[in-house]
């Protein structure tokens, strides 16, 4: 099992930083934040980005992320388009095997129908694209109730109906317990869809008043992480975590401590490391 530092966990940070963070802390990927990458394009190549990583003994696993893309206006589909083009020619150049992509917000007249058949066009029309370069898709539900896809269980179906091979799931720990997703799902879950395991725990308070602001570092919340790790060793998944920690108390503090922090967490809280007591994790 390899381990990720996601950029929203040091969101105050530069790539470079984060770069540097991620080698320092030992990890072994990084989900590189998307405007952190433009910003740092700005003013260097994507051979100095390439060399940085290499030096840094990194692999970037995914460019976090294109958000809303579905029920959007023409003129904002469009640009969704551009995005996921330039995008997926900058992952391509990376080697970079992913691009996280984000349902949009939930219409008021919107079923489950209407939302899957508006997923899968969109998902097959920038699957398309990714396909051209090499990239695939891992499609992000949110566990907010403004969201359209709001649970593994019909983000599953989604992405069954795709049926496009660069097309997979996303799993948050936080977006799984806030929007309600069924163990059942999980359980059922063809581990090769699952492209991205983001974990994060969060504070003890009801549901409804969950926010990324209370993310915390894994294991020290009421997620139900454990449960959840049982589970992917039932299917047999055992690929990746990366840490993702939308908490503006973190992003204040100094971000090498950060990922050290982040990733001993993770590591005590999935049995990895010098907490490894058996089992494929």
């Amino acid at each position: 099992m390899k381990i990720a530092l996601n950029g929203a966990t040091t969101m105050h940070a530069s790539l470079e930083t984060d770069i540097k963070a991620a080698h320092e802390a030992g990890f072994d990927l990084i989900e590189i934040w998307k405007t952190k990458l433009i910003e740092y394009l700005e003013n260097n190549s994507i051979h100095d980005l390439k060399r940085l990583l290499d030096e840094a003994s990194l692999d970037p696993w995914s460019i976090n992320s294109i958000e809303h893309i579905t029920f959007r206006t023409p003129e904002d589909h469009a640009s969704i388009v551009g995005e996921c083009e330039r995008l997926c020619a900058i992952a391509g150049e990376l080697n970079c095997p992913y691009i996280v992509v984000v349902p949009g917000k939930l219409p008021p007249d919107a079923d489950e129908a209407m939302i899957i058949e508006e997923s899968v066009n969109v998902l097959r029309e920038l699957s398309n694209i990714a396909h051209h370069h090499g990239v695939s898709l891992a499609f992000e539900f949110l566990g907010q109730t403004d969201c359209s896809v709001q649970t593994l269980d019909l983000a599953k179906k989604i992405v069954d109906a795709v049926d496009r091979p660069n097309v997979g799931l996303v799993i948050d720990t936080f977006h799984f317990y806030a929007g309600g997703s069924s163990f059942a799902a999980l359980e059922t879950l063809d581990p090769a869809k699952l492209f991205i395991f983001h974990i994060n725990d969060a504070e003890d308070r009801p549901r409804e008043e969950l926010t990324d602001a209370h993310r915390l570092y894994p294991g020290m919340g009421i997620l139900p992480i454990r449960e959840m790790k049982e589970v992917f060793d039932r299917i047999g998944y055992d690929r990746m975590a990366s840490i993702e920690i939308f908490r503006p108390e973190y992003w204040e503090q100094n971000p090498m401590d950060v990922a050290r922090r982040a990733k001993a967490a993770t590591e005590e809280v999935l049995g990895l490391g010098r907490y490894q007591a058996g089992g494929s994790w």
